[in-house]
């Protein structure tokens, strides 16, 4: 039957098809979890004497609480440590297998689940967090869910939804030298809105995307729902499968040929029907920055804060007004002039072993601005390690650059790595609210190579901008 990539995903797990206006009874095919979303659903579960239906295909790791330094000492907010104890014994009480810290695999959710070889082409995928939407880089339909929801699929393996609309994102040509896919999808998000992508899921077409590593894929994946969107995949090729080929979870012998054959079959057929289409030229991207408290207010770095007076929408211009007003910035300042405090690199969105190469290669060599704090924090255990190995760490520490654990750790400031009010920060994260990284900071998000850049120079910066290393 024809259909997109996400139809096709879809209709391989409809346990049981719904009628008149009901929703599809949809099989999960893995489950991750982590301790902030998942203690009310695990509860639920004892008040109905309840067990996990499938606890081979559920699985847990500490991040959003875990501190980055010291984490062989107990943790010292009392929030956060219920909150991690709690998720321990969970996992211990309803046989989860959890990823604690201080284990090699411990890290980010949506980075040990790909790093492990869970994460497959054509699987369902669930979390308790938003940014599940990570996995769809590799063909699976991945998208979070709400604290009942998780308590369903623990429950049952099955989770009712409403079919999606589909949206083809065709990313056309090639990208410069120094352009990302942060920039791709802070591109496309500045293009669409962060409500543009409403009640879709987002499939990434076209050469441009194409040519992108896994990593790289990731990060786009990872950011959809900053467009609202409720998934965002892309058909897994030749480089998903070298990806996965020998990972742990991955499969083996006449199971990886049987893989294989299934998963070359996820893409969308040429006469599939999205609901709705976008382009966007590769060629013509270039750095991009954000200026305001939403991930869709964002420009070019050659760039200049906007002038609310030139937004024709009133809401768009009230919301530019506030944003600016607390972002603390001026209309008509141009980006590479505004100056930054401190400079995070991390995160589900980039904080890969990829990103801290491309890191590295800007900063070694180089020092730090000064009156600027650096922290780099690996997205797992594992990345942590491949890092060392490859002695990125000796790069970051020389640089002037805080070498950390694993973590998500500034991206949302619910553990120590926090801005303090009026700070500002270029930030390899996805969110750019109020208050996210810490009460009163404020967030330009950018991409590693900017991230570098920036905290080389000490106000927003690409590395075309910095001089050659002596």
């Amino acid at each position: 039957m024809t259909g997109t990539l996400a139809e096709k995903v879809w209709r391989d797990h409809i346990v049981k098809r719904g009628t008149n206006g009901e929703p599809d009874l949809l099989y999960i095919d893995l489950q991750l979890c982590h301790e902030v979303t998942s203690p009310q659903a695990f509860e639920g579960l004892r008040i109905a004497g309840r067990k996990v239906r499938r606890p081979d295909l559920t699985i847990a790791t500490e991040d959003h609480n875990t501190p980055t330094y010291n984490i062989d000492q107990p943790i010292a907010d009392l929030t956060s440590r219920t909150q991690i104890d709690t998720l321990r014994k969970n996992a211990e009480d309803f046989g989860i297998r959890l990823h604690s810290l201080g284990d090699a695999d411990q890290g980010v959710v949506h980075v040990v689940g790909p790093q492990l070889g869970l994460t497959q082409p054509g699987m369902t995928i669930v979390c308790g967090d938003s940014h599940t939407s990570t996995h769809g880089a590799f063909g699976a339909l991945a998208f979070g869910i709400g604290t009942s929801e998780v308590e369903h699929v623990l429950a049952t393996q099955t989770l009712p939804l409403q079919p999606f609309k589909t949206m083809a994102i065709n990313i056309h040509g090639e990208l410069k030298p120094g352009t990302t896919a942060k920039d791709i999808i802070l591109a496309i998000i500045a293009k669409i809105g962060t409500g543009g992508g409403q009640g879709y899921v987002l499939e990434y077409r076209g050469e441009a995307i194409r040519k992108l590593s896994m990593d790289a894929r990731m990060t786009i994946c990872n950011m959809s729902i900053e467009a609202g969107a409720r998934a965002g995949m892309i058909a897994p090729d030749e480089t998903t499968f070298e990806y996965l080929k020998g990972k742990p979870h991955a499969p083996e012998g006449d199971d990886w040929d049987a893989a294989i054959e299934y998963w070359a079959s996820l893409k969308s057929d040429d006469d599939a029907v999205f609901d709705a289409e976008v382009d966007l030229d590769a060629s013509t991207l270039e750095p991009y920055v954000t200026w305001g408290t939403n991930p869709g207010q964002g420009v070019p770095l050659s760039g200049e804060v906007p002038d609310p007076a030139d937004i024709a929408d009133d809401t768009k211009r009230t919301a530019a007004e506030r944003s600016i007003e607390y972002m603390g910035l001026t209309p008509g300042t141009k980006m590479r002039d505004v100056h930054v405090d401190t400079v995070f690199i991390g995160s589900c969105t980039n904080g890969r072993i990829e990103d801290l190469r491309n890191v590295a290669n800007v900063v070694k060599g180089r020092k730090k601005a000064d009156g600027v704090r650096v922290l780099i924090v690996p997205g797992s255990a594992r990345v942590r390690l491949q890092a060392e190995s490859e002695g990125l760490d000796k790069i970051f520490e020389e640089f002037g650059a805080e070498w950390r654990n694993a973590g998500c750790s500034m991206c949302l400031g619910m553990n120590p790595d926090q801005l303090a009010p009026g700070e500002r920060s270029a930030s390899t994260s996805n969110r750019n609210f109020e208050g996210r990284q810490g009460k009163g900071g404020r967030t330009h998000l950018v991409s590693p190579l900017v991230a570098a850049a920036t905290a080389v120079r000490g106000t927003l910066a690409s590395p075309h901008d910095l001089e050659p290393v002596a």
